[in-house]
């Protein structure tokens, strides 16, 4: 059996927080020996402050995490004041890694994680990355191939600095840790969009603008799809209008979501947030606060499901697009899972960058459950 135990506290400063979170956590679980901890970026500059007075108190010598510009927990959000969400746990001996910060490639990867890799054939991992980092995406890609494992996680968010947590304060690269086939999980992504019209292929690219798609130019399809033709009824659609990126090969229709930043009308051209390559079959998405509510409903009822018993312990993972500003109020989010999952130990924060699969995602919300 593994034990976790997780608090979300809010305080005047570091000092507050991290004694809150202890004074929460105690008694900690018997042999527990691994901690997450997610601070709000007001308590960015901090961390190690934070860090160390957790490592003190608890005797907990691993942790991982990083920061968000609002962290969450079964009791819902902490936002723009300082805060913290903290979840400890107790697992098997050697059942877990933790990866430190490497920023250019995998080379850069210690040769005691290479050697852990090598005897416990890690099948999945949970990663945070540095959203400022150009190479993060490859190096999630080739990480991933490389050691086998499934990665979720997220990319920091901040106002501040975006730190990560891997033993110690870290930024630049990709950290996370590693489990073995020990610690068991069960995992879902919620996409919260719906589809309009047709899947399409993108037929002419330069760089993040998309030129043509099935040959015709860009905004006619668009404006054919939506109905809209004019542009102050595209302005209308605006952040809530995206393209999918379809993920080839997928037997659940997943994609990937990426903004759509501009469009030229003399031309017929869009702009994404994102590099666009041709060959790449796509379809336009809405997001709105019904389907999103429905689609994580229904993520967290399959992850149920799947379950044979309550969760131990889980982490969440959300776009900074999404909490109130998507379900209308603060915290609805984790309502929504408290009322499908029950009441759990839960940590996890609003990032950057949603990481599963070893993909990078936008404007979803990824639950990681320990099972």
């Amino acid at each position: 059996m593994t034990d976790f135990k997780a608090v979300q506290v809010g305080g005047e400063d570091w000092a507050h927080v991290a004694q809150a979170c202890v004074d929460a956590l105690n008694p900690l679980p018997e042999g527990a020996n691994i901690g997450f901890i997610y601070v709000t970026d007001l308590l960015a500059a901090d961390m190690t402050s934070v860090l160390t007075y957790l490592r003190q108190r608890t005797g907990i010598i691993h942790w991982v995490g990083g920061v968000g510009t609002s962290i969450c927990g079964i009791g819902g959000e902490v936002t723009d004041i300082p805060g913290a969400a903290a979840m400890v746990a107790s697992l098997p001996d050697q059942s877990f890694h933790v990866l430190h910060s490497f920023e250019k490639d995998i080379t850069e990867i210690e040769d005691a994680t290479w050697e852990w890799i090598a005897d416990q054939k890690p099948p999945f991992g949970i990663v945070h990355g540095d959203p400022a980092n150009p190479d993060i995406l490859n190096l999630i890609e080739t990480f991933a191939e490389k050691s086998g494992a499934f990665m979720v996680g997220g990319l920091t968010s901040s106002r501040n600095e975006t730190i990560q947590v891997a033993d110690r304060i870290m930024g630049g690269g990709l950290t996370g840790v590693l489990f073995s086939p020990e610690v068991t999980v069960a995992t879902g992504v919620s996409q919260g969009c719906r589809a309009i019209g047709e899947s399409h292929v993108i037929s002419d690219a330069l760089e993040n603008v998309v030129v043509g798609i099935d040959g015709e130019k860009a905004l006619d399809v668009l404006t054919r799809e939506t109905g809209a033709k004019t542009r102050e009824e595209l302005q209308a659609l605006a952040g809530r209008l995206h393209l999918a990126l379809l993920v080839e090969g997928s037997d659940t229709g997943d994609f990937m979501v990426r903004n759509m930043v501009a469009v030229d009308p003399t031309r017929g051209w869009i702009g994404v947030g994102g590099e666009i390559v041709p060959g790449t079959r796509i379809q336009f998405v809405e997001r709105d606060p019904i389907t999103a509510e429905m689609d994580l409903r229904k993520m967290a009822e399959n992850i149920k499901n799947r379950l044979d018993g309550e969760p131990k312990g889980g982490i969440y993972v959300s776009c900074v697009a999404r909490g109130e500003s998507m379900f209308g109020e603060a915290g609805r989010e984790l309502a929504i899972l408290k009322d499908v999952l029950g009441s759990f130990p839960l940590v996890g924060f609003h990032s950057a960058g949603e990481i599963s699969n070893n993909r990078i995602y936008g404007y979803t919300g990824v639950l990681t459950l320990f099972t």
